[in-house]
């Protein structure tokens, strides 16, 4: 058998591929830093140190932050949204335990940092040896965790749409996304465009007597039928002067009080609500032909819940809601960048910082929930619950 010429590199239509390929140039670099420190101890700040420094700051600062950013935006809130069971279970220990690692190898290579500089430079020539010793130490147990526990999952739980979608993000995070052909005589595609829905339908003897019943019901359906993003949805809010204004936001909580969110609450919508408390969510899971409407009033979850939820998210998320005054103007990205930046700084290595005030969390308390389930010929299954005065539910069917 002859051996390849040359190490071939997976595409991004592998993305668990890719991934792991990730891990072998960070043990890579890792080898270097351990080099690194065995030269500089025998042979000084030489030219070849100089250069070996300058690799493993070129790695660690750029693409090892692109990987973590693979695994915190796509690949573990991807899996949480779609696994069930034992696998759920799982990842409400492992995300977290990876989201600590993280911190603690950002924290790690904080240390470091400084010292590959000055050995880049040619003006230094310590190298910690308990740094580099526990940054090693750490990025190999974490590596050996997604190796075992996330990537198997990710293999197993993930439909081929899934795994697109995970590539195309990853393409994207580089800037290397495939361009997207331009359609032709797009109004003339808009009129054609048109689907049967024919996957299922809706009576009442279907649906169960509560409305958050069913709606978990459906919830869960959404989630092991491997919907994108199922936890998304779009929320409706109306402006002082009673025009419409929506965006999709990700629900974290649902049960008998209501549906819940968390935002900026100086952002539009929070003004919005401030001002006129009602408003409207609507899912759609296009696979399973189905969509949830949901209206009612809009309330702020306590101090206590927010909390709770800020403490659980990425470190990273945590700075960006401390930085960004949400839709407020600003001149350019590369101030935003600095406001980042001086956050950044500020906390330094706290892991924990605290949940900024204007930040935090809103339940959406229904009055109306509408079960709509596509029908043939547009003929749809339309099941509407309705809250009376003294809080029980009705429910009706709705001509399509």
């Amino acid at each position: 058998m002859t051996a390849p010429l040359f190490d071939t590199v997976p595409g991004f239509d592998q993305p668990i591929a890719v991934l792991k390929h990730c891990h072998d140039k960070i043990r890579k670099q890792l080898s270097t830093l351990q080099n690194l420190l065995v030269h500089l101890l025998q042979q000084g700040n030489t030219t070849e140190a100089q250069q070996a420094a300058k690799a493993v700051l070129q790695y660690f600062d750029k693409a090892a932050h692109l990987h973590h950013d693979d695994e915190e935006q796509d690949l573990m809130p991807m899996l949480q949204a779609t696994a069930i069971g034992d696998d759920a279970a799982l990842l409400q220990t492992l995300v977290p335990e990876i989201l600590a690692d993280h911190q603690r190898m950002d924290a790690a290579w904080a240390t470091l940092r400084p010292e590959l500089d000055t050995i880049a430079a040619g003006t230094g020539k310590q190298l910690s040896a308990h740094g580099v010793r526990d940054y090693v130490a750490a990025y190999q147990a974490h590596m050996a965790k997604e190796e075992s526990q996330l990537a198997p999952m990710a293999k197993r739980l993930f439909s081929a749409q899934q795994m697109a979608q995970l590539g195309t993000a990853m393409q994207r995070r580089r800037g290397i996304a495939p361009e997207v052909a331009e359609a032709p005589d797009a109004a003339a595609l808009l009129a054609a465009m048109r689907t049967d829905y024919a996957h299922s339908s809706l009576s009442e003897s279907d649906v169960l007597a509560d409305p958050i019943a069913q709606f978990q019901k459906w919830f869960g359906e959404a989630v092991n039928a491997q919907v994108g993003e199922p936890n998304a949805m779009s929320l409706a809010t109306v402006t002082p002067d009673g025009k419409p204004s929506s965006r999709i936001v990700l629900i974290k909580q649902f049960d008998e009080r209501g549906f819940t969110w968390y935002t900026n609450y100086d952002s539009d919508k929070g003004q919005q609500l401030a001002h006129n408390p009602h408003a409207a969510l609507l899912f759609f899971w296009r696979e399973l032909e189905r969509q949830v409407r949901i209206e009612g009033t809009v309330v702020k979850t306590t101090a206590a819940e927010s909390d709770e939820y800020f403490n659980v998210r990425p470190l990273l998320s945590r700075l960006s809601a401390i930085a960004s005054q949400q839709s407020a103007p600003i001149s350019d990205r590369a101030t935003l960048e600095a406001n980042y930046a001086a956050v950044a700084a500020a906390v330094g290595e706290e892991a924990h910082p605290p949940r900024p005030e204007h930040w935090g969390g809103y339940r959406l308390q229904p009055e109306r929930i509408e079960f709509w389930q596509g029908r043939r010929s547009r003929f749809h299954d339309r099941i509407v619950f309705t809250r009376d005065a003294e809080g029980q539910w009705n429910m009706q069917r709705l001509q399509p």
